[in-house]
């Protein structure tokens, strides 16, 4: 580890902190209604789409809003990946893509996921990156988005039967803040040497005689809300880690932040819309808490490297998979960045990590990408911990929880036990099957803890809707397919629905005083209980599947010993 390192992990996080109260401030005025710039384009979307902005829905109206609204995605993108011969824009004569493939990676973008199982540039025409998966960038991104303000508005508000309408709030969302930035973006991207093209693909000659083609396309504007999003799609194979995706050091820190900025901001949104900040800043406090002691652990551990790689002589550090324009302090801090959101976007082989820094990402999703997380997912997900926290207070101290004046009871803690609960079951249930099952086991492309580690960590990308992947497995089959498939529709919806439930009955409920004996859940005490809360549910469910794959993998190493 060096002082270069560190300052740039001390310089990104500084940064963060600085944009959450700025942009927080900027999220609370749009979807307060207060941001009026664009309303005649914001009306004539209303008007066409049959919408009445004035009229609210209950929750549970707005979540069946939000289930068409993905229906009807999922219509037009697997259509889209079907048809993609016959349609233009089609430079590299792409083919249809396969139906489990098409299957599997609707779901994928739809939640959020952005799991890939095909090469960008070697199976997506220009028409397919642009219509089918940006498109879902910024919708899925938005959905995330507007569920975790749906939910706030269930703390925030007292006797009342609606949270808002999805179709508003959507419309809100992509207009003044995704598109917006993405633009802006796009344009930064572009300065820094990244392509945005409709032109055929070129052909090189290299230096030995022989023909190279290099993919080129519409890159710049896919990229900016890939990360801005946290969708984290690429629009080439090798994602963040190819040069048209991240040309310099400078577009790596940048991406880095805007993978985090929104998520961040949206802690601050949560402390003004229930009238105290420092709420907010509790909650934020929890997650950079766990994302400064993952980095802390990723960064030695890769810094420090393994007693194989010493006794072959190699020093400085274990470089393998990494590019050397941004070297292990950008890659390691990218690695937990990007899993302590929901991004999955990657500029290093999380496969080529060690078994400690590989374990990191692993248990950031493991925890349901509560750190940050996807932009809404993260501070939604967050509530739900929130609420076992208090419900877990309440206990000790012997009287009714409460947070930020609503009180919590049965019926919220057996919903957020319900969301929080499916991504165990699915992580380690469709990980159990794919172990035995001989036509999966065929796709791991090692023995051993790692290869066991590998498909851990493809299916806690999956359900915890991440994407990002240890490349040692083959997942472009039918088993792997359709199983991913499930498990991304199950780690995304399962997880809303309970959410949205708990957001229609906070805001049925009466707003109550805080008393003497109210627990206060702004300081040090209350994000100490929130993170020990956080690590014992993480530990007690996934500790055993740990010790068989990194853990084990890890002891090995220290004896010389590698897979």
């Amino acid at each position: 580890m060096t002082l270069i390192g560190w300052t740039q992990i001390i310089l990104f996080c500084a940064i963060v902190v600085a944009l959450t109260p700025l942009l927080g401030a900027y999220l609370t005025r749009v979807f307060d209604g207060r941001i009026a710039l664009l309303r005649p384009v914001e009306t004539g979307l209303y008007r066409l789409a049959g919408v009445d902005p004035q009229r609210e829905q209950h929750w549970l109206s707005y979540t069946v809003a939000m289930l068409l609204f993905h229906v009807a995605g999922f219509a037009l993108l697997y259509g889209l990946l079907r048809l993609q011969s016959l349609l233009p824009f089609n430079p590299a004569e792409q083919g249809a893509v396969a139906p489990d493939l098409a299957l599997n990676t609707v779901i994928s973008f739809l939640t959020n996921t952005n799991w890939q199982n095909y090469g960008g540039e070697s199976a997506m025409s220009y028409l397919t990156q642009m219509l089918g998966l940006t498109v879902q960038n910024f919708l899925s991104a938005a959905t995330g988005m507007v569920l975790a303000v749906a939910l706030i508005r269930g703390f925030a508000r007292a006797s009342a039967k609606t949270i808002g309408n999805f179709w508003v709030d959507v419309t809100r969302c992509t207009l003044y803040v995704l598109l917006p930035i993405s633009i802006v973006f796009t344009i930064f991207l572009v300065w820094q040497g990244m392509p945005q093209t409709l032109g055929p693909y070129v052909d090189a000659a290299t230096v030995e005689g022989g023909k190279q083609t290099i993919a080129l396309g519409p890159v710049a504007s896919q990229v900016a809300i890939k990360m801005l999003g946290t969708n984290g799609g690429g629009f080439f194979n090798a994602n963040a880690a190819h040069p048209f995706e991240n040309p310099t050091a400078l577009s790596n820190f940048v991406q880095m932040l805007s993978i985090f900025v929104l998520g961040a901001a949206l802690t601050n949104v949560f402390g003004r819309m229930v009238g105290d900040q420092r709420q907010g800043w509790a909650i934020l406090a929890a997650m950079g808490v766990l994302f400064i002691a993952g980095v802390a652990v990723c960064y030695w551990a890769e810094a420090h490297g393994t007693e194989a790689m010493r006794a072959l002589g190699l020093a400085g550090g274990n470089m393998e998979g990494k590019e050397t324009r941004f070297g292990i302090a950008a890659s390691a801090l990218f690695a937990v960045v990007t899993t302590a959101a929901s991004c999955g976007a990657v500029n290093a082989m999380h496969d080529s990590f060690t078994a400690l820094g590989g374990m990191i990402p692993l248990i950031n999703m493991e925890l349901g990408e509560i750190v940050i997380g996807g932009v809404g997912a993260g501070l939604y997900g967050m509530l739900l911990f929130v609420v076992i926290t208090i419900f877990l207070a309440g206990l000790m101290v012997g009287r009714t929880p409460e947070y930020v004046g609503k009180k919590i009871e049965a019926r919220e803690v057996k919903m957020a036990m319900l969301a929080i609960l499916i991504l165990p079951l699915v992580m380690l249930g469709f990980t159990a099957i794919a172990v035995v099952v001989p036509s999966a086991v065929a796709s791991m492309g090692n023995a051993g803890p790692h290869g066991y580690s590998e498909v851990l960590y493809a299916f806690t990308s999956q359900a915890a809707n991440n994407g990002s992947a240890f490349g040692g497995l083959s997942g472009n089959t039918p088993f792997y397919n359709l199983t991913g498939a499930i498990a991304m529709f199950l780690g995304r919806f399962w997880m809303i629905v309970p959410a949205m439930a708990i957001a229609g009955s906070l805001a049925a409920k009466r707003s109550v005083a805080a008393t003497a004996g109210t627990f206060p859940t702004t300081g040090p005490l209350f994000v100490g209980l929130l993170v020990g809360t956080i690590l014992i549910v993480g530990g007690l469910t996934f500790f055993p599947a740990l010790a068989v794959g990194p853990i084990a993998e890890h002891l090995s190493m220290l004896q010389g010993v590698a897979y």
